[in-house]
C-alpha cells in the first residue's frame, strides 16, 4: 500500500479501491457541510440550502428549480421552499426564458448578488482552514481530481463559483 493511501478502518470489509475512494467522498462531502454553515451560511443569516442556491445562481446564472435540484442534488422541495425563502428576503427574483415560456427560471437580485460576492471571502477562509497543510501540488491534484469527478458526473457542465457566466464552466 502506498504511503500516502490509508488503511480501510474495518480492513474485513475490503472494500476494494473504487468503494474505499466512494466513502471517502461521501465522508468529505458531509463533513464539509459543518464548516460551510458555521463558517459561510450562519454568519451571513442563510440556510445551508440557501447558500447553495445563491453559490449556484452567482455562478452559474439564472437557473429553473430542477435544475438547481440537479446541480445541487438537493431534493426538488427543498429546492422550492429554499427559492420561497430567498424570495421573501428579496434575494432572487422571477427570471425569463424567451425560448421557453414554461421554464421558470430564478435569478438574483442587486442585494442577493452583494450576498453571493460577500459569501466568497467567507469561502476562502473555510478553504484557506481545510487546506492549510496541502502543499501547492497537493492542492493542484486535488483541484484536478475534483474537476475530472465533475465533468464525468455532470457531462462537462461545472459549477464554478467565482465565474461571472450564465453557461456551463469549461471542464
Amino acid at each position: 500500500m502506498p504511503a500516502n493511501t490509508a488503511a480501510p478502518a474495518r480492513p474485513e470489509l475490503d472494500l476494494g479501491e473504487d468503494a474505499a475512494l466512494l466513502v471517502d467522498l461521501l465522508k468529505l462531502a458531509t463533513f464539509i457541510a459543518r464548516p460551510m454553515r458555521e463558517g459561510v451560511a450562519e454568519p451571513m443569516g442563510l440556510a445551508s440550502n440557501d447558500l447553495k442556491i445563491i453559490l449556484a445562481l452567482g455562478g452559474e446564472g439564472e437557473l429553473a428549480g430542477h435544475e438547481l435540484s440537479d446541480i445541487m442534488g438537493l431534493p426538488p422541495m427543498n429546492v422550492s421552499r429554499a427559492i420561497a425563502a430567498l424570495r421573501a428576503r428579496g434575494l432572487i427574483e422571477p427570471g425569463k426564458d424567451e425560448s421557453n415560456r414554461r421554464r421558470k427560471p430564478v435569478r438574483l437580485t442587486a442585494a442577493g448578488t452583494a450576498i453571493f460576492r460577500q459569501a466568497i471571502p467567507a469561502m476562502a477562509e473555510v478553504g484557506g482552514q481545510l487546506f492549510a497543510d496541502f502543499t501547492p501540488n497537493e492542492r493542484a491534484v486535488f483541484h484536478s481530481a475534483a474537476q475530472a469527478i465533475l465533468a464525468r458526473m455532470t457531462g462537462g457542465i461545472q459549477f464554478d463559483p467565482g465565474s461571472d457566466t450564465t453557461g456551463p464552466s469549461a471542464p
